[in-house]
């Protein structure tokens, strides 16, 4: 959530996003260009008139050697697709976001989240991820995708995808599904498989070995299922690239008879020199979560979810989730009026299908922080849901409000989120210090337990371990070998 980014209020990223997803206009590039053919003038003017937004809602482009590494695999993988003769040809960009994602837009754009390549354990995979995402664009996947929205009269109308259950708000829909990836870039089940049949025919291409796609859709379902437990949920439906890309686990074994017997290089050694060092989980400057706390040492804030949720942090808000009601901590315009801020955040949530109007703005203090709030009674279509829009005054020109939707008359269920919200010292913003991740040789002496109590993590430490790895439950310490490890470091 940098600062820049996050004062830009969510419905300009929204709106953009969903004019290129479901497409307006009457004609959608590469719905009638065979599959497999070069990139049209078209097409790759598609890709670069909606590049700035696809960054910006990601946390923004990483450069130095992390990205350039990301870059080069990216584009030797992408060029064997036959969308294009030169590697130069595709752009290939590394995004400074917590979330394991991936995806690739038409006119050979292709992007990977920092923390999607920490998960990774060779180049193998990291091409693998990227061959599938060059798979979809060199498929047209999107451009069918966008034609049969536009048969649907869908008409670019991104809070219909996302939110319709809600308000239908573009908004709104943020409380239920954190960003716009996840209507950009939701695929048929037919169309993964088909992703996944090119990347790993990209992959042979290439001289790796094909195996690698399988091996990471493995990691990606381990890492799900991990998450889902970490955050006491059930499921594993978190936005993350193996939501937008559904059932990774399923895959695997499609993935494993597509390789057949097929060999190749892995560089594992070589990848994980190249990613040693790199930001792993919230980078500070988008504000870091630390169990149920989150704090953002930019910003000098900081509150505490209820007992029972769980956060994910965006690069536009943070939402918290529970059983009980969702909540979304974002920025609007302020003029310096509490009561009109909160009245301009109800206007924007019914937007123009619907008035949603408080009973009435209350002021209170909260940690010595000005405050205003009010709730409104809402039918969502299929039941009566409390909004309830909390909002604080950091500065004369800097406000931040919450945005929660509870089951009516349990509009309560945040009362303690609202109360923690407060200013944090400079101390306090100093001593938040990143994640990195440490690659390291393992000795003679050394287990599973030994490196994994070396993680830079209260709980789970083993299992946090295994997964990074890409290590099953049996899996043993190969002296000599490198791994990684997630510490604390500036």
């Amino acid at each position: 959530m940098p600062i820049k980014k996050f004062r830009k209020f969510t419905a300009m990223a929204l709106a953009g996003a969903a004019s290129l997803a479901l497409g307006a206009c009457a004609s959608i590039p590469g719905a009638n260009v065979a599959p497999g053919s070069p990139i049209t003038a078209e097409e790759a003017q598609v890709g670069a008139q909606y590049h700035d937004q696809f960054v910006a809602e990601f946390g923004g482009e990483m450069t130095g050697p992390y990205a350039r590494y990301v870059e080069q695999v990216g584009s030797n993988i992408a060029v064997q697709s036959g969308l294009a003769t030169r590697p130069d040809a595709f752009d290939v960009t590394l995004l400074n976001s917590s979330v394991n994602n991936a995806f690739a837009v038409p006119g050979g754009y292709v992007y990977a989240t920092r923390q999607l390549v920490n998960l990774m354990n060779n180049e193998a995979e990291l091409a693998a991820v990227l061959g599938h995402e060059v798979g979809h664009v060199a498929a047209r996947h999107s451009a069918r995708r966008q034609e049969k929205a536009q048969r649907n009269q869908l008409l670019g109308l991104l809070g219909a995808v996302i939110g319709g259950g809600l308000l239908g708000s573009s908004d709104l829909a943020q409380l239920s599904l954190q960003g716009s990836q996840l209507a950009t870039l939701s695929y048929s089940r037919s169309q993964e498989l088909e992703a996944d049949q090119l990347g790993i025919q990209y992959l042979n291409r290439a001289g790796y070995d094909p195996h690698a796609m399988a091996t990471l859709l493995t990691s990606l379902a381990a890492q799900n299922q991990l998450d889902a437990q970490l955050q006491g949920r059930g499921d594993a439906t978190i936005p993350a690239w193996a939501s937008t890309h559904p059932d990774p686990a399923s895959r695997v074994q499609n993935a494993l008879q597509l390789a057949q017997g097929g060999t190749g290089v892995i560089n594992r050694d070589t990848f994980l020199n190249r990613i040693d060092g790199m930001v792993y989980g919230d980078d500070p400057a988008q504000g870091v979560i630390e169990g149920r706390q989150f704090i953002h040492p930019e910003l000098r804030l900081s509150f505490t979810a209820p007992q029972g949720f769980y956060m994910v942090n965006g690069t536009r808000a943070v939402t918290i989730n529970g059983d009980q009601g969702r909540s979304q901590m974002t920025v609007g315009q302020f003029n310096g009026d509490l009561n009109s801020y909160v009245r301009d955040v109800f206007t924007k949530l019914g937007g123009e299908q619907q008035q949603v109007t408080p009973s009435s703005i209350e002021r209170t203090t909260v940690n010595g922080l000005p405050a205003a709030y009010g709730t409104a009674r809402v039918n969502n279509g299929q039941q009566q849901v409390d909004v309830t829009v909390f909002a604080y005054e950091f500065s004369p020109n800097t406000a931040y409000h919450f945005m929660s939707i509870t089951p009516a008359g349990q509009a309560g269920t945040f009362n303690s989120l609202y109360q923690s919200m407060r200013r944090i010292s400079a101390s306090e913003a100093g001593a938040v210090v990143p994640r990195r991740v440490d690659v390291v040789t393992a000795g003679r002496g050394d287990t599973v337990r030994s490196l994994a109590n070396r993680m830079a993590y209260t709980d789970a430490q083993e299992a946090r371990f295994r997964v990074l790895n890409g290590l099953s439950a049996s899996d043993q310490i190969v002296p000599g070998q490198e791994y990684k490890l997630v510490i604390r470091s500036n």
